[in-house]
């Protein structure tokens, strides 16, 4: 088990003092291709944490077609995750892919160090599913 804590948010809750993190944690990025105002949000990026742009692709394409059939946005975006398979695609790039692995195993590290990490993102998970909440699971369980 790590020694370091293990936080997940995201970049809105941050940006309006939603979110009270230790002002030592370090704010992980975890988007495949972050804003330029996500950078100015957190300390890091790690992109080959983010989904793979096939599965990115496939579930932004499903969540409109769904919205086109009356869906609203937060329930296309998690109707899209069951339709596309997104846990299970996801965690098979965490497993699959030798960048991602190695992200891993360096996220590991510093928390056996005793870094505190928050990993971020877009979603707001307190209404759409959230890549970085698998992650999080993916690094407790790990």
């Amino acid at each position: 088990m790590a020694s370091g804590h293990l936080a997940d948010t995201y970049v809105a809750a941050l940006q309006h003092d939603l979110e009270e993190l230790d002002p030592d944690t370090t704010l992980v990025g975890v988007v495949r291709n972050p804003t330029g105002w996500f950078h100015a949000a957190v300390d890091e990026n790690v992109p080959e944490l983010g989904p793979p742009e096939p599965l990115l692709e496939s579930t932004k394409s499903a969540e409109e077609a769904l919205k086109m059939r009356g869906f609203c946005g937060e329930g296309a975006h998690n109707a899209a995750w069951e339709e596309v398979g997104f846990e299970t695609a996801y965690r098979a790039h965490l497993e699959e892919s030798a960048s991602a692995q190695d992200a891993l195993e360096t996220l590991e590290e510093r928390l056996e160090a005793g870094e505190s990490i928050a990993l971020v993102c877009f979603e707001n998970t307190a209404k759409k599913r959230c890549h970085r909440t698998i992650l999080r699971e993916y690094l407790e369980d790990g």
